[in-house]
């Protein structure tokens, strides 16, 4: 049997960073590696290990654009489970293009590790998404790692919004982001998670799911959103984390050339706020003020709240649901808005490629 310790990822590093918090993940270009997860790679495998055959996944893309002629992606390199047959041109946003990442293998399993590079070159726009949600399976030992690193540089605009994440019983997952923009560049992500999976056990039966993601400006860091859910320790269900409801869509809009970020952070509550009235709660995301609210009515399908980034470099916006399809449809009503606001044009929700 095998462990993670005989992969790159898990002899990386020789101990924990400064503050003892994480150690360096090198094969998935120096990631952060909480210690809890770094632990659980020392654990035997029955089958291949991580980076084993069809377990590393790897995306690296690169797209273009000359004037005002259609982005296009000049730079592909990609090994299973990740597959791509090429880019589609439907976008109804003028020279953009769209990135459909597809999975043949359709599920996420312990030990494998996928990782997704998106460089966006001046002046190109994109749109990265995926076939269908994640589905992380049951887990005996190790975890997965979902990594995804996005750098937009001068003019770019870029979009990831793959599928929801689905966590099943006993599943390990830790997602990692980062967020790499230039001073006049966009980039918008999408995140869904959902905790109940698609096999008959109760809410929340993963064992732990860690997601961070950080955004930085010209090297500054703007946006830092962390979650750590370990049910066995602790109830997520609690007024603290997300109460009664059970799934979590989050939208970062990284846009610091936005001249009135916090009119364009009303404009994405007014969107989604069918059914929430004001409140003067705080956002996980930002420590920031959010324009956030309870619901209102009899049956009302999702919470939300947007705040304003730090040094007004974008908006984050929260999602609260009880079902994947409402808290989805707020997330991408979060997203059209924001298409409207920055590009004029909204976003192709009819038919996304996936």
């Amino acid at each position: 049997m095998k462990t993670d310790t005989d992969t790159p990822d898990e002899r990386a590093a020789d101990g924990d960073d400064a503050d003892g918090s994480a150690a360096t993940d090198s094969a998935a270009g120096a990631v952060a590696v909480p210690p809890a997860f770094r632990e659980y790679g020392e654990e035997e495998l029955q089958q291949s290990p991580a980076f084993g055959h069809g377990k590393d996944g790897v995306a690296d893309l690169v797209v273009a654009r000359e004037s005002d002629n259609p982005t296009r992606l000049v730079s592909d390199f990609v090994t299973v489970p990740y597959h791509l047959t090429g880019t589609l041109d439907s976008d109804p946003a003028p020279g953009l293009t769209t990135i459909c990442l597809q999975d043949p293998t359709a599920v996420v399993t312990q030990g494998d590790r996928r990782r997704l590079s998106v460089e966006a070159r001046a002046g190109s726009r994109a749109h990265v998404t995926t076939q269908s949600a994640t589905k992380v399976q049951s887990m005996n030992g190790s975890y997965a790692h979902l990594d995804a690193t996005l750098t937009a540089e001068s003019g770019a605009y870029l979009e990831y919004l793959p599928g929801p994440t689905i966590l099943n019983e006993d599943a390990r997952c830790l997602q990692t982001t980062a967020v790499s923009a230039a001073a006049d560049s966009t980039v918008v992500v999408g995140d869904v998670f959902v905790p109940d999976g698609l096999s008959d056990h109760e809410p929340f039966g993963f064992d732990h799911y860690h997601s961070r993601f950080e955004a930085r400006v010209g090297g500054d860091l703007v946006c830092a959103d962390a979650v750590d859910l370990r049910p066995g320790e602790r109830d997520p269900r609690d007024p603290a984390t997300v109460g009664e409801h059970g799934v979590v869509g989050t939208l970062y809009v990284v846009a610091p050339a936005e001249p009135d970020v916090g009119a364009l952070a009303d404009r994405i509550h007014d969107r989604i706020a069918d059914g929430v009235g004001d409140d003067s709660g705080e956002d996980d995301a930002t420590g920031e003020n959010p324009a956030a609210g309870e619901p209102t009515g009899d049956d009302p399908t999702v919470v939300a709240g947007a705040s304003v980034l730090r040094d007004d470099a974008g908006v984050a916006v929260r999602v609260l649901g009880d079902r994947s399809t409402d808290v989805v449809a707020a997330v991408e009503a979060a997203w059209d808005e924001t298409r409207e606001a920055l590009l004029g044009v909204g976003a192709p929700l009819g038919g996304r490629g996936r």
